[in-house]
């Protein structure tokens, strides 16, 4: 049994473990895959998004950022019993791999205090020398939580989110993964457009509330 880390992914080791289709960037695609904003949510945007750009987001480190750019950002998006959580771990143990490590954050269901298997994973990408592509391990982080929906839901193909961002910039990804019973199951990623916190900020909620809402389905 293979067993990686999310962090020690590459697009050469993902590719040896799965059949990784990428459609690249599909804007029109996501542009369909909003949900309105309340005009209550307009106003708490516009009075967090004044906050943000009297800041200098570049020049904060990623705890910050995470604190004062990402997760209330997700926190919006939160919906009934569907929450927004920091540092989750995640573990799936497919036929010919494993796949485990934590997550910078979820939007999952959550029921007595506990996170079930999330449906957004969020990936905070590094900077500096530690910086690399957040690509691939963002796939991985999906293709666990996939696995771990498909336990709970039996359910194939699966359809799973995931988004990293790089200082307030974010980046969407809907995954398709199938054949998850197979030895190399098979997972195919449209991806957004870069989206600028500072000045769309209303847009990336429109997004998030759209995968809550698809959850809630």
């Amino acid at each position: 049994m293979l067993k990686l880390n999310f962090s020690e992914l590459s697009q050469e080791n993902l590719q040896s473990i799965v059949k990784l289709y990428e459609k690249g960037i599909v804007s029109d695609k996501w542009n369909r895959m909003m949900l309105a904003c309340t005009d209550q949510e307009r106003q708490q945007l516009q009075f967090f998004t004044l906050n943000l750009i009297n800041r200098r987001v570049v020049a904060m480190n990623e705890a910050t950022i995470w604190s004062r750019a990402i997760y209330p950002l997700l926190m919006f998006a939160e919906k009934e019993h569907i929450q927004a959580w920091s540092q989750v771990s995640l573990k799936a143990q497919y036929p010919r791999f494993e796949l485990e490590s934590v997550v910078d954050g979820v939007l999952a269901n959550t029921v007595s205090g506990r996170v079930e298997a999330p449906y957004l994973v969020v990936l905070q990408a590094k900077r500096g020398i530690k910086g690399k592509d957040p690509q691939f391990q963002l796939y991985g982080e999906m293709l666990a939580a996939a696995w771990l929906n498909w336990q709970e839901t039996a359910e194939t193909p699966q359809e799973i989110f995931g988004c990293y961002t790089v200082s307030d910039s974010w980046t969407f990804a809907r995954g398709i993964v199938e054949e998850l019973e197979a030895e190399q199951p098979m997972m195919t990623v449209e991806l957004s457009r870069e989206y600028v916190e500072k000045i769309e900020a209303e847009t990336i909620l429109q997004i998030l509330k759209f995968i809550v809402a698809k959850r809630r389905e």
